[in-house]
């Protein structure tokens, strides 16, 4: 049976059907409080339940939205649910989530000025206002790239890419191999980007809440020296803690090396808009590259993370990609402002930035502040609570908006116990951690609506045994 080509991209009643659909399960979706929790299922019964979805004929649109809705969907964990407290989930505002339909209504290439000039002048807006908040100069620039870990590659890559240029302009011959400085703190990502460039990574002890110093840092280099040595990592907020290492002592070392200073505030970042952290991240002016994920803590949907050059030149020498049907667009012209491909290893790529705009353009930059401070003053309520309870010990005072913290007598197989039964019973999704090598549990809190109740009520499930 033939069918007419174009009726995939025809519209007519069956769209406006569908459309009817997609959007009453969009806003119905934006309006539940909460969201649902829900949990995974096992790959038999969505075999079950959801049978064969792709087919010769098609199911048609009311039937995919009901298998997505009623079988799909609740087999994934809603990140935006309060109690949602593991990893680090998400929490985006109204508008971002409808704005993320409009982005793929639009069908936006934003790789280019050329095609999507509009898009990239708006997701600028939104770059140059975490570059304020770091405190990087005028010129600093770079692009949304999927997350953490592909800004965490793609600013190595350039960091190595200028290192070379360095050598091979001083007439110095290159080092037998690169590395790349981090501690064991630094987020995962740091030794995937390394296994995939083929450097090495230098280790640096890092201090009992688990931060990387200055000092720590200028005894590694002197140990290890500095030959080859790519970039120093620093995390703004780690992941499993919620640590901000030392970032003007690490920016000193840097400096005095010429190092390329490297700060992956992915998590952490966000909490630079709050007057009661700000301090904290004294030296983030300092950095050559920055990366702060939106997805996370500045309440956009997934995926945008921010990527930040002081230099963006450098980026652009590392990444522009070459060919003849590209050529057109890096000849001066006013249409070659700024591409967006260039900074990042990316060619293709969809306007992730632009929920973020719209957000922050419809809510403000004083309601992020407020926004971030209230979590943040969640999280140190929730140490008291730690605090206070007979059954649990607090691990380390939260210095951003993770509660690191100890059931007293539980071993690793008691925490996974509890975890499984509180995503069993959606009451919450808290799955254990380590820290100094013993099992642990964390909340991180990124979701304004996540309240000291929510906490309470976690902390007194954790009374009795596994």
């Amino acid at each position: 049976m033939h069918h007419d080509p174009r009726r995939m991209h025809t519209y007519g009643p069956a769209i406006d059907d569908l459309a009817d659909q997609v959007l009453r399960y969009a806003l119905d979706r934006v309006r539940e409080t909460p969201p649902p929790l829900d949990e995974p299922r096992p790959a038999t019964e969505l075999d079950a339940r959801a049978g064969t979805t792709i087919t010769p004929d098609g199911l048609g649109g009311a039937e995919a939205m009901r298998l997505w809705s009623d079988v799909l969907a609740r087999a994934c964990i809603s990140q935006d649910h309060p109690r949602a407290l593991s990893f680090v989930p998400s929490a985006p505002t109204e508008a971002s989530v409808l704005f993320d339909l409009v982005v793929a209504s639009s069908a936006i290439y934003a790789g280019s000025w050329l095609e999507g000039a509009g898009a990239i002048w708006a997701e600028n807006q939104a770059l140059r206002w975490v570059a304020d908040l770091a405190g990087l100069p005028e010129g600093a620039g770079g692009c949304f790239v999927q997350g953490g870990s592909a800004g965490n590659l793609s600013a190595l890559v350039t960091a190595r890419h200028a290192a070379r240029a360095r050598a091979a302009a001083s007439g110095e011959r290159l080092p037998h191999r690169w590395s790349v400085v981090a501690s064991a703190e630094a987020h995962s990502s740091v030794a995937a980007a390394a296994n995939v460039m083929d450097v090495d990574v230098i280790d640096v002890p890092t201090d009992p809440a688990g931060r990387m110093t200055g000092d720590a840092l200028a005894a590694t280099l002197e140990r290890a020296g500095t030959e080859g040595v790519v970039a120093v990592v620093a995390t703004a907020g780690t992941t499993n803690a919620g640590t901000i290492d030392d970032l003007a002592g690490l920016a000193d070392v840097c400096d005095r090396h010429e190092l390329w200073l490297h700060i992956d505030g992915a998590y952490g970042g966000a909490a630079m808009a709050a007057p009661s952290t700000r301090a904290r991240f004294d030296g983030v002016e300092r950095a050559h590259s920055l990366v702060v994920d939106p997805h996370k803590w500045l309440f956009a949907p997934f995926d945008a993370a921010a990527l930040v050059y002081r230099e963006p030149a450098r980026a652009r020498d590392a990444h522009t990609q070459r060919a003849a049907y590209l050529d057109v667009l890096h000849e001066p012209h006013e249409h070659n402002v700024w591409n967006a491909s260039d900074y990042a290893y990316h060619l293709s790529r969809r306007a992730r930035g632009l929920p973020f705009w719209f957000s922050l353009a419809v809510y403000g930059t004083d309601a992020y502040r407020d926004a971030v401070e209230a979590t943040l003053a969640t999280a140190r309520a929730g140490a008291e609570l730690v605090r206070a309870c007979t059954h649990t010990e607090l691990l380390l005072e939260p210095e951003l908006s993770v509660v690191l913290f100890r059931r007293n007598g539980w071993d690793a197989a008691d925490y996974r116990r509890w975890s499984d039964r509180m995503l069993a019973e959606q009451i919450a999704l808290t799955v254990p951690t380590a820290w100094r090598g013993e099992p642990a549990m964390r909340f991180c809190i990124v979701n304004p609506t996540t309240t000291v109740a929510d906490l309470e009520l976690i902390l007194d499930t954790m009374t009795g045994p596994a």
